[in-house]
């Protein structure tokens, strides 16, 4: 037979989860200057490779890499919610 949680036993178990939460949502804000950066370093070499006057491609995969870090995160945050 189960038997009822303390109150202290469920105050520890809602620390644990608060933390793994944390650490969760730090790794995905993580992971999105990550992406940003990626995508950000390539165009900047393809503007260094072009010898380009404005930095186009710099400021389009910058835009890129944002687009695609928040896809990343949305779809990672409705994974976990389910």
């Amino acid at each position: 037979m189960l038997k009822p949680k303390s109150p202290k036993q469920m105050d520890e178990q809602d620390g644990k989860k608060g933390l793994n939460s944390y650490a969760y949502y730090s790794g995905l804000g993580f992971q999105m200057i990550a992406v940003i950066g990626v995508f950000t370093f390539i165009g900047y070499k393809i503007d260094e490779a072009k010898s380009s006057a404005t930095p186009l491609f710099t400021a389009f995969f910058s835009l890129a890499g944002v687009f695609a870090s928040l896809y990343l995160v949305i779809r990672s945050v409705k994974k976990n919610k389910s």
